[in-house]
Parts: structure tokens; C-alpha cells; sequence
């Protein structure tokens, strides 16, 4: 493999205003700017999003920035994978500036303002981890304000974060458009995340069960199921029976894709959502049940 040169590496920034600096010079040649926040730990899933940047906008920038607010306590902060070296390679030749800012950067001395979401952020991963969408909230309106972006690109994995991100978006009129985009899969369909890095190969084999609980609650639907709590129970005996007491699950459920909440018919377009913890690693997953055309 040939080794990578100075001029296939993203420009590094650290500050703020170098970023600024940055985007000022794209916008006076009237470039699209994309934008991909992450926190690293960079995997495909990522990399999509960068590459759909890519392909729509003049220039692409990504953020790398494990964000403290966003994690309670007891949570994975300090053990969260941090590498740097490895995300910048695997950025060459897709994006133009990778900011890497550091705490005392995004929140200096004194930083006493914050972003309280309510509505989609409410329910499931907002009644199991309170605050953390405070903190994504709150950090993705600073790197808005940073950046300056056209278009900001989220998986959907992260369903539910895009649309507390979609929500703050329409409430602070801000202008940037929000570009989602489809999960990303390994083979055996485990939806790829930072956090799989976390588990034993034997966790990672029982981590499959949440796709065959989605799929099982897909094919209960195409075959005109439309009770909510069966197409749940179902999906949630899927992942019992697989992995048993070694799973242990947050929640199945099937709400609304827009305020998130629990519906009882499959009378629409409705997001099955899952959170379970394996080896002490939280996953979450999801898909969008429709009604056969």
C-alpha cells in the first residue's frame, strides 16, 4: 500500500477560528459546505456520510470530538475508543478539514448555556439516559454555529438523535439542511458502531439478535400483522431466545417516526426501535415498518 502524502490528508484544525477562517474562504468562493460531526473512531457507517458529502458539496468538513456532556457518570467516556491517527487515514482523499477541537475549546472557563430539548428527546433513550440529549443538543448547535455548514449529514442509526437535531433545527430556524442517511450494515446485518469494538467475539455474535429481531418484526408486518404489541413481543422473544439472560433489554418499541411516540396499529410508516446492553455495551437499532404497497 502506498504510503499516504501530506496533500491526501484532510486539513487539521483546532480552533475555532481556524474553522471559521476555513469556511469564511469556502463561502467567498461560493462552495457547498457539508458537514459530518463524529466523535472518531471511525468505521464504513461513518464514512458513508462523508462520502455522501462528498458527492453533493464543494468541500467536506468533519468533526472528531468525544464529547463529554453527552455521557452520564457511569457511562463509557473515558474508555470510549479515541484514534485519531487511524480516522485522519481513513480520511484521505474524502474530506477537505477534520476539526479536532478540545474541551477547553468547546467549553471554555465559564460556559454556562445549554440546549434542553423536549419533544422527540423525551422518550426512549431520553427516559434511559436523562441528559445526554442535552449534551448532543447542545454541542451539534455549537459545531452549526462553528462550521457554518450547508448540509449536515446523520445516520439513522441514531434515529432518534436526528430527530431531536431535525427538531432544534426547525425551532432555532437555523439553515442548514439535514441530510439523513441509511444505516450501514456488516454482513450478518449487526448495525456497525463505534461501541462493537467493545465485545468479545462471542458478545458479538449474540449482538446479531437485535437484526433478526427487526427483521422478525418485518416479516410479521408483510404478513399483515398490524398490532403493535405483537409485532413487539415478538421482536423482543427474538432477542430473548437467542441470547437469553446475557441480553439485557432497555426496551422494544414501536412509535411514531416523528414525535416518537408509542402508536398501537401499524396504520403508517412506524419506527421499531431497540436499546440492549451486552457485556455491559449498550446497542441500540432500528427500522421503519411499512405496510405492503
Amino acid at each position: 500500500m502506498n504510503e499516504l502524502s501530506a496533500h491526501d490528508l484532510p486539513a487539521v484544525l483546532h480552533t475555532i477560528a481556524e474553522v471559521r477562517q476555513w469556511s469564511a474562504a469556502a463561502k467567498e468562493r461560493r462552495e457547498r459546505i457539508g458537514f459530518v460531526p463524529t466523535m472518531g473512531a471511525l468505521h464504513e457507517g461513518h464514512l458513508s456520510l462523508v462520502r455522501a458529502s462528498r458527492g453533493e458539496c464543494h468541500r467536506t468538513v468533519v468533526s472528531i470530538y468525544v464529547n463529554p456532556s453527552q455521557f452520564a457518570p457511569h457511562e463509557d467516556f473515558g474508555r470510549y475508543p479515541r484514534t485519531l491517527d487511524s480516522d485522519l487515514r481513513q480520511l484521505a482523499q474524502l474530506a477537505d478539514a477534520v476539526f479536532v477541537p478540545d474541551d477547553a475549546e468547546i467549553y471554555p472557563p465559564g460556559f454556562a448555556t445549554w440546549v434542553e430539548p423536549y419533544g422527540a428527546a423525551e422518550p426512549l433513550e431520553g427516559a434511559y439516559r436523562p441528559g445526554h440529549f442535552r449534551g448532543v443538543a447542545t454541542v451539534v448547535l455549537k459545531l452549526f454555529q462553528i462550521v457554518g455548514p450547508d448540509v449536515a449529514y446523520f445516520g439513522q442509526k441514531d434515529f432518534q438523535q436526528l430527530r431531536v437535531i431535525e427538531q432544534m433545527r426547525d425551532d432555532f430556524h437555523l439553515p442548514v439542511e439535514i441530510r439523513r442517511c441509511p444505516i450501514v450494515r456488516e454482513p450478518d446485518g449487526l448495525a456497525m458502531s463505534s461501541r462493537n469494538r467493545y465485545l468479545s467475539a462471542d458478545g458479538r455474535q449474540k449482538a446479531t439478535a437485535l437484526f433478526r429481531a427487526l427483521e422478525a418484526a418485518r416479516a410479521l408486518v408483510a404478513q399483515g400483522e398490524r398490532s403493535a404489541a405483537a409485532i413487539e413481543a415478538a421482536a423482543r422473544e427474538k432477542l430473548q431466545y437467542v441470547a437469553g439472560a446475557e441480553i439485557e433489554i432497555d426496551y422494544v418499541a414501536l412509535v411514531d417516526p416523528v414525535h416518537l411516540q408509542p402508536v398501537e396499529q401499524i396504520a403508517s410508516p412506524t419506527l421499531c426501535a431497540l436499546a440492549v446492553r451486552i457485556e455491559n455495551t449498550r446497542l441500540i437499532d432500528n427500522t421503519i415498518l411499512e405496510r405492503p404497497k
